[in-house]
Formats: structure tokens, sequence, C-alpha cells
């Protein structure tokens, strides 16, 4: 699990198999731009290469990009072409669905506004609940060691399909250093929440702001759009 925490308390939670997908991919298209560069004379080439700079521009939105920062202020969530950030006092709830969710709420007149934000960072399969559920009821009704065709601590047939989500009976393990784990960051997040409400109970909570990343925009457009005009001509 990618996560890293300065002495401000600012972490980072980010895949590290994204990141390697992202600097193989680096590599590919550098090393083909190259011998494109060195070889290609012809219009081909030239289509190819701008295939390589749009596809560049996708793997860097989808897998550069995401992440989850959790600072003093509050947290972020980057999504491939949009960042938002949420105060820790508007953040009610966090649960994995395919994606991990973000539940928010805050004051809004004599409403309450609320709104659902996931992040593309933590990906949790249905696979993965199922087996982290079977073992946290495995667990609950008297996980008395015993390793029979669930072993303790794992999965279905003795496998660890990582860790439980919403469930503190079967903590994950830490054993996937590429895979980020959502029990532990849903942890961070409420414990930090539950602690800024503590710290200003009188503040109000401020609904999250979405903004747009032009950069991350740009990456994939500007090169789609020169792949349409180049393959056109």
């Amino acid at each position: 699990m990618k996560d890293k925490q300065d002495p401000s308390g600012r972490q980072v939670f980010r895949s590290p198999s994204a990141i390697v997908v992202w600097w193989i991919w680096v590599l590919f298209a550098l090393g083909n731009l190259i011998d494109l560069a060195v070889q290609g004379r012809d219009h081909l080439s030239l289509v190819a290469a701008f295939i390589l700079l749009f596809v560049t521009g996708i793997v860097y939105v989808t897998a550069q990009r995401p992440k989850i920062v959790a600072d003093a202020d509050g947290l972020t969530i980057a999504n491939p072409v949009r960042d938002h950030r949420v105060d820790w006092r508007a953040v009610v709830g966090a649960d994995p669905t395919d994606l991990l969710r973000v539940r928010c709420e805050w004051p809004a007149g004599d409403a309450t506004g609320s709104r659902v934000i996931y992040s593309w960072a933590v990906h949790s399969s249905r696979r993965r609940q199922i087996a982290a559920e079977m073992r946290a009821q495995h667990q609950a009704q008297g996980g008395r060691g015993g390793a029979g065709i669930f072993g303790a601590g794992g999965g279905a047939l003795g496998f660890g399909f990582g860790g439980t989500i919403g469930s503190s009976a079967a903590p994950s393990p830490e054993g996937d250093p590429l895979r980020l784990d959502p029990a532990r960051i849903i942890a961070t997040i409420t414990s930090r929440a539950d602690m800024a409400r503590l710290d200003a109970p009188a503040e109000p909570a401020t609904a999250p702001v979405s903004t747009w990343d032009w950069t991350a925009v740009a990456a994939v457009v500007v090169p789609g759009l020169a792949l349409l005009v180049v393959a056109l001509t």
C-alpha cells in the first residue's frame, strides 16, 4: 500500500500497481517514439506517434493521477480529470463499492446538504468484498482457530483475498505491497474526520469543492484532437 505521511501529518494514498503500470507505459511509449523519430518518415508513422501520445494521456489520467490526500485541513480526492476538496467536518462516512465512496453532509440554511464522492484511487472488487465478509462471519461465529476449509485469517479455500471492509472482526493483511487496503484508508478517513469534529465542535462543516484539472484534460484532449486531424488528412 502506498501510504506516505510527512511530519505535518499529510498522508497520500495511491495505488502502487497503477504507478508501476504508468512507468512501464512511459518507457514503452518513449522507446517507440524514439524509434519513430529515427526511422519513421511517412504518414503512418505520424499517426502511430499521436496514438502513443493519446494513449499516454489516458494512462496518465487513469493510473498516475488518482490519489487520496489527507492533511490537517481536509481530504483531497484526485480523480482522472477532477479534484474534490472535502472539509473533514463534512465527512460522515466512507465505504467501499467498486470504488471507495466518501459520504459528505453539511448545513445548508435550514436543511442539510449531502453528496457522495467516489475515489478512483481505491478499487474493491465484488469478489474481494464477498471473501472478506465470509471471513468476518466465520470469525464472528466463533473463529476458534481451526484451519478447515476457511483457514484462520484467510479467505475461502484458505486463500487471503484482502481486508475486511467495514468490519473490525478481520483486519486486512499487510502482505500485498501493490494493493491499497480499503479498510485501512476508511479507518484513517473516519478517525481524522472524528478528530476534526472533536477539535472544533462549534464550527459548521463546509460543502465540498470540485475543480477541473485542466492539465489532465489537455493531456487527453490535445493529442486526441491532433490524432483526429492527422488521421483525416
